[in-house]
């Protein structure tokens, strides 16, 4: 019995032990439900997140998708905004140490953020020209880099309560996310500058650069063992700041000792840089969605700068240290280097009127005209009459990765008429009239002659065409400062002017029938007799292919 009693004391005991365990239990439940309901809805959130922005990433690597990817893009991110202001919200609910303001000046403060964040892009996405979204780019490129720096320095005040291992994890995140950022956010300005012409397209190169590169590594390294080890106080912050003024000089050299004419590469890594800056800003703050998308556009962005050296036999390394574009002889004055044949709108049209094959290879002179409209209606009246017409696109025309497919895609020109250099550059003896718009540097057979400035870049060969026309405003040199011969070869006429103007005007003359006849046919030689004018001259005999 007594044993008995013992065993039902110790349950009694036990009961109140658990009876009391669980009310005071009950004062913290409300709490933690929360922060647990919190946190898997975010968790699903992010998982939807990431999902669609990879789908996005699928979508857009195909014209045919690219609008589906830009929708489902947009509801990644709308969905990762919300999530974003959802867990703020939550946090600030549920702090009771006064730390965190309240849910409401919470969501005013974000709200005003998204506002003045939003106002400004839409200002700037309506008043910028489409010229100028190689440089908006690149500056959206820099205000990531921008962001991570500031969060960094934020991460480092806010004492998260780590210690050990945990504590210094993170404190490498804090000091490599800031210098990915500041390398990405001078780099880019510099970049834009370029693009927008507001500094010097040509490359400036300090002595002995790649040692200085080195030497500024080898600090900022150090630097971070001192960071890490320290931790905290006045000598962190010096290392810290010490190293943020190293990476921001660093972004500014590489990418002042890159030529202009390569920026379309920079772009692309600096693009790289900024999604890196992403992904240790993710680190930092325990998002794994900022991780996912930053590593996504990271690697992206590496493989395009990867594929684009390839096409124009660059060295990647070479792009990584900024020595990109810099090698070759001395630029060329822009001086002409023989004689140009002229013709008009009207001699143009004549010459595709008796071609069978028309190959159109535009450069940044489309995109600045804004020709793009205007060729795709020339694309389809020549298609109408029969001509086989297809385009050829080098990989770094225009001034950013695919700037003339978006321009071609924007006209609606039929994407399977839009080839790459590859796809095109054998078949060019094959065309009976290539027309060059707004091209340079891209078409530039001295890019075959070693020891030039664009030595060992891949060109597309249109001077092996019948017969070139080139769409210039002038005959000054291209971006990279170097003369092109071929505008004097026998079989290539320039036609002066606005390119947009130009188009419209031979647009005309075929709808019209008004050109003389034969003025322009295409030579069945491959080349082209003129007389004392500079008027090309066509041999009776000569008929159509």
């Amino acid at each position: 019995m007594s044993a008995f009693n013992d065993f039902t004391h110790d349950v009694a005991f036990a009961a109140a032990a658990a009876a009391d365990g669980a009310a005071t239990t009950a004062t913290a439940t409300g709490t933690d439900a929360l922060l647990d309901w919190t946190n898997r809805l975010s968790t699903l959130g992010y998982i939807a997140a990431a999902l669609l922005f990879i789908m996005s990433l699928a979508a857009l690597s195909k014209p045919e998708t690219a609008r589906r990817g830009n929708a489902l893009g947009m509801t990644g991110m709308g969905i990762a905004v919300l999530i974003a202001i959802f867990q703020a919200t939550a946090t600030a609910a549920r702090d009771t140490t006064g730390e965190h303001m309240g849910p409401l000046v919470t969501i005013i403060l974000i709200g005003l953020a998204m506002a003045l964040g939003g106002m400004f892009g839409v200002w700037r996405a309506r008043s910028v020209e489409m010229t100028g979204l190689p440089q908006l780019i690149a500056y959206f490129n820099g205000f990531v880099g921008l962001a991570a720096v500031f969060i960094g320095y934020n991460s480092f005040m806010e004492d998260g309560g780590l210690t050990g291992n945990a504590q210094a994890f993170h404190l490498g995140e804090v000091f490599l996310g800031t210098f990915i950022g500041a390398v990405t956010f001078s780099g880019s300005v510099v970049a834009g500058l370029k693009l927008a012409e507001k500094i010097k397209g040509a490359p400036v190169l300090l002595p002995a650069r790649n040692l200085l590169n080195l030497a500024i590594l080898v600090i900022s390294v150090a630097l971070m063992v001192a960071f890490i080890i320290v931790g905290d106080g006045s000598v962190a912050w010096i290392a810290l700041g010490v190293m943020t003024a190293l990476a921001l000089f660093l972004g500014w050299h590489l990418v002042i000792a890159i030529g202009g004419g390569d920026m379309p590469v920079v772009v692309s890594i600096m693009n790289s840089y900024s999604g890196w800056a992403a992904a240790f800003t993710g680190l930092m703050l325990a998002n794994p969605l900022l991780i996912i998308t930053g590593a996504l556009v990271g690697s992206s962005g590496a493989y395009l700068s990867y594929i684009m050296c390839q096409a124009m036999n660059r060295s990647f390394l070479n792009v990584l240290l900024g020595g990109f574009g810099t090698d070759g002889g001395v630029v060329a004055d822009g001086g002409e280097a023989g004689t140009h044949t002229e013709v008009s709108a009207s001699e143009t049209a004549d010459l595709l009127k008796m071609a069978k094959t028309v190959m159109i290879t535009p450069g940044y002179g489309m995109a600045v005209s804004q020709a793009q409209y205007p060729v795709a209606e020339l694309t389809r009246t020549l298609r109408e009459a029969g001509k086989d017409v297809t385009f050829g696109i080098h990989p770094v025309a225009g001034r950013l990765p695919g700037h003339m497919n978006v321009l071609l895609a924007e006209a609606k020109v039929p994407y399977d008429l839009v080839l790459e250099m590859d796809e095109v550059n054998d078949d060019f003896a094959d065309i009976d009239v290539v027309l060059v718009i707004g091209a340079n540097d891209t078409v530039n057979p001295i890019a075959e002659q070693p020891g030039s400035p664009i030595a060992g870049m891949p060109v597309l060969k249109v001077w092996e065409a019948e017969n070139v026309v080139v769409f210039k405003r002038s005959m000054g040199s291209g971006y990279a400062g170097v003369q092109n011969p071929l505008f004097f070869n026998d079989n290539t006429d320039m036609l002066l002017g606005d390119a947009k103007s130009s188009v419209e005007s031979i647009i005309s003359e075929l709808k019209s029938g008004s050109g003389a006849a034969g003025g322009a046919a295409p030579n069945a030689g491959g080349s082209s007799a003129r007389d004392a004018s500079g008027a090309r001259q066509v041999p009776a005999s000569v008929h159509q292919k």
